[in-house]
């Protein structure tokens, strides 16, 4: 393998796995700046596309017609770990849209927040879609059949014309025409999309400075981006990386975990998108990697590099909880520009 292109597990004295990341770093020109592996390898986005996903949810109308807060807004783009402050705001939305959580297509699966799994349990209670992760995004998408008058039974569905809004606004965000975009069907069940990397990054630079999109869709990804950075912990959770990233960021990053580990960011101030895919799919690597890309660029100020330092070199801990090794970011960015 490369030893420049790596995300290292560090056992002791011994390096005893590696995993491979490409990375791509451009501007809101669509420069392909710098980058790791391969700029143009083509990934499905995941979950890391929510924030173009939410874009629908605004432009029809649906945001303010169902009164959508900042934190609501925010809640659209997340891959959220089920804690109340999340379902109880879901339950809220939905109740203003008209609908319940049994319209909620997105399947069930264990809530990463321990404790209300544990709540569940002790009080006799069934997981239901309230708790996937996606729960927000999906109500997001049903606010926008709902204000269009269009059926909610089939939302999900690829020529659904919800899906359809979702597959125009990904194409023109990343400048990536529609018949080239690579569909799957993602963990809950709708289409997940898959593009090259830094097509992806095109997408994030342009939301973190949408000065070249019209005046309309420049104020709505503006919205999507101030709700996420005002109201970080709907993205996430507690511990939640995304949720700590944003916070520490201070209103100049926004970013979102994709599965299968995908992780893409939006630097406000230089206007800079980073999308990062770690090759074997292995969520551990993508943190380690996304904040060794921030330091390399020089983004983050000591006091951010501290307080996202867990997230940089991660400790593995054994039965025991004592530390027995760690990750350690192992690449070099290389420059687009000198080539």
């Amino acid at each position: 393998m490369n030893p420049n292109n790596l995300v290292n597990v560090h056992r002791g004295n011994h390096i005893e796995s590696s995993h491979k990341v490409h990375i791509a770093v451009v501007d809101s020109n669509g420069n392909l700046l710098h980058f790791a592996g391969n700029p143009d390898a083509k990934v499905f986005a995941r979950s890391s596309m929510k924030p173009i996903q939410a874009i629908p949810v605004v432009e029809t109308g649906a945001a303010d017609y169902f009164d959508l807060s900042e934190a609501d807004l925010s809640l659209c783009c997340a891959s959220h770990s089920g804690e109340s402050m999340h379902t109880d705001r879901v339950l809220s939305i939905l109740k203003r849209v008209g609908l319940n959580e049994e319209a909620l297509q997105c399947g069930t699966h264990i809530p990463r927040w321990q404790d209300t799994y544990k709540k569940l349990i002790l009080e006799g209670k069934e997981v239901t879609p309230l708790y996937n992760n996606c729960s927000g995004k999906h109500t997001g998408m049903l606010a926008t059949a709902k204000r269009m008058g269009e059926e909610t039974s089939n939302y999900y569905a690829l020529d659904h014309p919800v899906q359809q809004r979702i597959i125009q606004a990904v194409s023109d965000m990343c400048n990536y025409p529609i018949e080239e975009i690579e569909i799957g069907i993602d963990g809950c069940g709708v289409p997940v999309h898959g593009l090259p990397l830094e097509r992806l990054a095109y997408g994030y630079a342009r939301m973190a400075k949408p000065e070249s999109l019209s005046e309309e869709r420049a104020k709505t990804v503006r919205r999507i981006t101030d709700a996420m950075i005002s109201a970080p912990e709907m993205v996430g959770g507690t511990d939640r990386f995304c949720t700590d990233f944003m916070k520490a960021g201070k209103g100049r990053f926004f970013g979102k975990a994709g599965a299968e580990a995908v992780y893409c960011i939006g630097d406000i101030e230089t206007g800079v998108g980073i999308a990062i895919k770690v090759e074997d799919g292995n969520g551990r690597a993508v943190y380690p990697a996304a904040v060794e890309v921030l330091v390399q660029l020089n983004y983050l100020v000591k006091e951010q590099r501290e307080q996202l330092q867990e997230y940089h070199r991660p400790k593995l801990r054994n039965a025991r909880n004592e530390v027995i090794g760690e990750l350690i970011p192992n690449f070099q960015l290389k420059s687009a520009i000198a080539l």
